[in-house]
């Protein structure tokens, strides 16, 4: 795989300085998930990553020709003798001198990283270890390119840096490059961690060379791009993806402040990061940076490049997300016309199954199994495309109640997936979730949960799915609940939710949703003191997430309610239904039922605080959102809905 990193190789000899472009096309976070998109964007954003990589590594080695090639400036290799001066009879000094030079420039001529390895080796003998750290960092940075053994690109990065980091506690461009490398090796190596401290260290450094004013602001600008976005790789594979996202704004910003405003490498890093916010379920904030990708494509390339139907296709994800379906449609009806013309077979089959799952989220069921019949035919037998056709076909007859064919289709699937859980986990991981929750729709919850648990035993060999197996395990937990299992559920749910706080941030309404499941669980188990703490969470998430007059909000306050009045914490329980009501007031005639119902419940409420026993109200854990994201389910038991995170379908 190619490494940022390769960017910085272009700094290290003194005469030349390569001519390439600050910043070139298609950077992205790579494994990001198609959280919407389905399986191809995955492989887009993949093909993508790679070609980043490589640009960035070519970069990064122009930049490192221009740094000196030693550490003392005193003996630079660069001193040549003036031919004029020599005489037939040559010092030591000067013989010393002129084969130092010799070695140095046979260094700097090398292309390959074998030829460099053998200058390398030829220089050691004249030079002392502090002397070679720039030439092991431009190895190793070669090395990092080819992207072949890692573990040597390692070597030469720790012998660079225990050459140039020094105990004066002096910062140098030439330092950055070397941290930037070691983030990228480690990154390769999967030492996320280590790579880490790195990269932080490495992003400081070029921030206090940039405060100091030091070094060219032009000169800065495409290292901090290739930390910027190993930062975001490496918290990607840990599964911190809300905090990559900000390493990847950041790495547009770089862009906008060097590229021209509608250049075609402006237009895809702003789909990289339309894409990164879909993958951690952000569809209101990727609209932007979609449609600002689709302005710039357009201008540059015409309506009918294959940029802009990847483009159309992504808004159409997006717009599913939102819940405005017709909107998808028309974006994905446009992107269509576009592949068709360019007859990319592949990725125009993806979409008309996309097509067909927007009919089917606008009901449209015969329209939808009418296009996945027409689109099984154009699929291998064993492709992983035929089993999403399949299930696809078996949600729309699902939707008909058709539940026998809904299952035969299924089987299908599986039979197709089975076999390909060892080469392509993570499509078949998001495949699997999608069967689990049509077989929870036709009550065979069993099913569902043997399959999940499938499911997340493969996820957690894959650290960079660490929010797929949070989402696993809350639906796990959710089922659990729905069979009447409260004990055993509580651990699923607990882990859902702290993997989800690191990956989208503890304030992330998803996380919300699986506290209030969790105050429900407690309560169940007569434990109301724990269910109102996991429902006062679930309302402050509710409330900064999605403010307190939505609909989920003021349910999350209501159930915190209904806990302090188990707890016979009366006041307190007055006090949220009060704030209960008002809320409701605010949503006006379309919410007078809601408002029956909480003045019905403060009634309760006051007449216990009195001293008068009725029956304890039943506590209600939170619907959630359709689609891409935590979606509404009842359970079996009376008053009782619990959520989780539900994967794409799309």
């Amino acid at each position: 795989m190619r490494r940022a990193s390769s960017r910085v190789l272009s700094n290290l000899s003194p005469h030349t300085k390569l001519s390439l472009s600050l910043l070139s096309s298609d950077y992205c976070i790579t494994n990001l998930p198609p959280a919407a998109a389905g399986n191809e964007v995955s492989h887009r954003r993949s093909h993508s990553y790679l070609s980043t990589r490589a640009k960035t590594t070519a970069l990064l080695l122009s930049k490192a020709k221009t740094l000196q090639f030693q550490t003392n400036p005193s003996q630079s290799l660069n001193t040549l003798v003036d031919q004029h001066e020599l005489r037939p009879q040559l010092s030591s000094r000067q013989r010393k001198i002129k084969e130092r030079s010799q070695l140095e420039e046979a260094f700097e001529s090398a292309e390959s990283a074998d030829d460099m390895l053998k200058a390398l080796k030829d220089m050691e003998a004249s030079f002392d270890e502090r002397e070679l750290g720039l030439a092991c960092l431009k190895l190793g940075l070669k090395l990092d390119q080819e992207g072949e053994d890692p573990e040597k690109t390692l070597c030469f990065a720790n012998r660079a840096l225990k050459a140039l980091d020094r105990d004066d506690n002096k910062v140098s461009l030439s330092l950055a490059m070397t941290l930037q490398l070691l983030g990228s090796a480690c990154y390769s190596l999967k030492r996320f961690n280590d790579g880490l401290g790195y990269l932080n260290r490495a992003n400081r450094i070029l921030g206090r060379l940039e405060e100091e004013g030091s070094v060219s602001v032009d000169d800065i600008r495409p290292i901090l791009h290739a930390v910027q976005l190993d930062l975001a790789n490496t918290k990607t594979a840990m599964g911190r993806r809300e905090e990559a996202l900000c390493n990847l704004r950041k790495c547009l910003e770089i862009k906008e402040m060097t590229l021209e405003k509608d250049s075609r490498e402006l237009g895809n890093a702003n789909r990289d990061l339309a894409e990164a916010y879909v993958a951690v379920l952000n569809f209101k904030d990727a609209v932007p940076f979609c449609l600002k990708a689709l302005e710039i494509h357009k201008v540059q390339l015409g309506h009918n490049s294959v940029e802009v139907a990847h483009d159309r296709r992504l808004l159409g994800v997006i717009y599913t997300g939102l819940e405005e379906h017709e909107k998808a449609l028309e974006q994905n009806q446009l992107s269509q016309k576009v592949l068709k013309n360019w007859g990319l077979s592949s990725d125009l089959l993806r979409a008309e199954i996309d097509a067909a799952n927007i009919q089917i989220a606008l009901g449209r069921y015969e329209e939808a199994i009418n296009t996945l019949k027409s689109v099984v035919q154009q699929t291998d037998k064993e492709s992983e495309d035929r089993s999403l056709v399949f299930i696809s076909m078996a949600k729309a007859m699902c939707n008909q109640e058709k539940f026998a064919d809904s299952k035969r289709c299924l089987e299908i699937a599986r039979g197709i997936l089975d076999k390909k859980e060892a080469t392509s986990p993570v499509e078949v991981s998001e495949a699997y979730m999608e069967i689990s929750m049509q077989y929870e729709t036709m009550n065979e919850f069993e099913t569902a949960i043997t399959l999940l648990k499938r499911t997340q035993n493969m996820l957690e060999k894959l650290p960079q799915e660490q929010h797929s197996e949070g989402s696993v395990s809350a639906r796990i937990g959710w089922l659990l609940l729905l069979t009447g299992k409260v004990q055993e559920a509580i651990p699923y749910l607990e882990s859902a939710a702290e993997r989800l706080k690191e990956c989208f941030g503890s304030k992330h309404y998803g996380v919300g949703y699986i506290y209030n499941n969790l105050g429900a669980a407690y309560l169940e188990l007569d434990r109301p003191q724990s269910a109102a703490q996991m429902f006062a969470v679930a309302k402050e998430i509710m409330d900064v997430s999605l403010g307190p007059s939505h609909v989920d909000s003021i349910e999350a306050c209501q159930n915190l309610s209904k806990a302090y009045g188990a707890m016979g914490s009366y006041h307190l329980a007055i006090k949220f239904q009060e704030q209960v009501i008002d809320a409701w007031e605010g949503h006006g005639p379309t919410a007078q039922d809601e408002l029956k119902e909480a003045h019905r419940l403060l009634e309760q409420l006051k007449k216990k605080a009195h001293g008068v026993s009725l029956n304890s109200p039943v506590v209600k854990a939170l619907p959630l959102p359709h689609g891409n994201e935590f979606v509404a389910t009842r359970s079996s038991q009376p008053g009782v809905s619990l959520s989780e995170k539900r994967p794409s379908t799309i």
